[in-house]
């Protein structure tokens, strides 16, 4: 499974986000991979790209964006709170680590049964 936090504007926020979820011990053997478009800020960091392979995945990486989202500025959130995951567009900066895990799942499910129905 492939997500995407958006950087919402504030790409400082995916630079911390990118470096804690490195730091994080649970969260550091995810894939993670900046995503930047071309254009008049070339280089700029527009997006992270996640690769959750396994459940254990999908929870460590909750667990470590919520605890980046608690540690940043109290837990107000600014940027980086945006997920696409296929065609789906969620805020995810209010949910705690429970909550975005079972997004994560439900998302997957729902690819899953995309990709077995009938074209």
């Amino acid at each position: 499974m492939r997500v995407r936090i958006e950087s919402d504007g504030e790409k400082l926020a995916l630079t911390e986000l990118q470096d804690w979820l490195a730091r994080d011990p649970r969260a550091r053997g995810l894939s993670v991979t900046a995503v930047s478009t071309p254009g008049p800020t070339m280089g700029a960091l527009d997006a992270l790209e996640i690769v959750l392979g396994s459940a254990g995945d999908i929870a460590n990486f909750a667990v470590g964006y919520a605890g980046w989202r608690l540690a940043r500025a109290g837990g107000r959130v600014r940027g980086a709170r945006t997920l696409t995951f296929g065609g789906s567009t969620v805020d995810v900066s209010g949910l705690d680590p429970e909550q975005l895990a079972d997004l994560l799942r439900r998302l997957e499910a729902g690819d899953a049964d995309d990709d077995a129905a009938p074209s």
